[in-house]
């Protein structure tokens, strides 16, 4: 047995491990951490197979983003588990017929002769790109299936933003057309007033007569007369 084979089976027993707890553990917190072990373990078969650039991104995309999202989701949303357990064994008898078939689907393709039967690991030269040769059959063989699935990725998404949107009536928005449309008559309004002159007598003259900081000094021009 070489050692390609003993890591392979190393990473498919902790991925069957992590997954068996994914759907036992009774706290959803250890269940995204054990997710986040299977991605990793399926990365590290990835990694095995030659295919560096898939790999990665699944460690950065599933690991780094959706599991955190995931994982910060669950840690604040407060589920009632007592409530979560109530319908396990109505719906035991629909999980196991499940189960059962994706066993079945998975030892059937894993029995034919196409997949086990004189099937050797290709050994590609030392200037081969994995992601080059992936995104070159993404764009030439398989351009609608990729294509088909990045509009159906983006409907998903409008359709999550547009099912979450809430409008509240006290809520207040900025209209920017209006904003730019506005003139200055509409915002300033010049309003004449006609100046006052002080009466004799008028606290305000005795105020400014003994104030020190108002004595006018000879051609200044606020000694000059109106």
């Amino acid at each position: 047995m070489s050692f390609e084979t003993i890591v392979f089976y190393v990473f498919a027993a902790l991925i069957v491990f992590a997954a068996l707890r994914v759907i036992t553990a009774s706290n959803p917190v250890h269940a995204v951490l054990f997710l986040v072990l299977a991605f990793i373990s399926s990365a590290g078969i990835w990694l095995l197979l030659e295919a560096e650039f898939l790999a990665i991104t699944l460690v950065l995309v599933y690991v780094g983003a959706v599991m955190v999202l995931f994982l910060f989701v669950v840690m604040m949303l407060d589920i009632n588990l007592v409530r979560l357990r109530e319908g396990f064994w109505r719906w035991l008898p629909f999980g196991a017929a499940l189960a059962g078939l994706m066993a079945f689907e998975m030892i059937w393709v894993l029995g034919s002769h196409e997949t086990s039967d004189g099937m050797v690991a290709v050994k590609h030269a030392a200037d081969y790109s994995n992601t080059k040769e992936l995104g070159r059959l993404i764009y030439t063989d398989y351009v609608y299936p990729f294509e088909i699935a990045a509009v159906i990725l983006l409907v998903a998404m409008v359709a999550a933003i547009a099912l979450t949107l809430r409008r509240r009536k006290d809520a207040k928005s900025q209209v920017v057309s209006e904003q730019v449309a506005v003139k200055k008559a509409d915002r300033l309004r010049i309003v004449p007033m006609q100046s006052e002159k002080l009466l004799a007598g008028h606290p305000s003259e005795k105020l400014l007569a003994g104030h020190p900081s108002e004595k006018l000094v000879a051609g200044h021009p606020s000694e000059r007369k109106d």
